[in-house]
């Protein structure tokens, strides 16, 4: 087939926004472009264990065994404080509890940038 017989490629540059302003930006590739949630689709279907922590508490396994329906327990966190969301075991956010639906939720108020070393 020659080249004048082919049909023509759409110009991307024309009608659509840069990259970087459709999409989210993520984490920079090792060149430091960022990527974008296309490029990390084949991530997507990968479970992860997500725990929303609203205080800890220590106490020995005796009390522990004591423990009943309508036992308050004392936290580490105040009344409003913001609590840690975990992703894996590692710590990436901070925010609220919030009602959903007759469901508790959490509004993210705070993503904690991870320490590369």
């Amino acid at each position: 087939m020659s080249d004048d017989k082919k049909p023509p490629l759409p110009d991307l540059d024309k009608d659509s926004a840069p990259v970087n302003q459709s999409s989210p930006p993520t984490a920079p590739d090792d060149d430091g472009t960022p990527k974008s949630a296309p490029d990390l689709e084949a991530v997507f279907d990968v479970p992860v264990h997500v725990s929303a922590v609203l205080g800890r508490t220590r106490m020995e396994v005796g009390g522990l065994l004591k423990l009943g329906p309508g036992t308050i327990l004392e936290l580490d966190r105040k009344v409003g404080e913001a609590i840690d969301i975990f992703v894996n075991n590692r710590l990436v956010a901070r925010g609220e509890v919030v009602l959903v639906k007759e469901r508790l939720g959490v509004t993210m108020t705070e993503i904690i940038k991870a320490d590369k070393n």
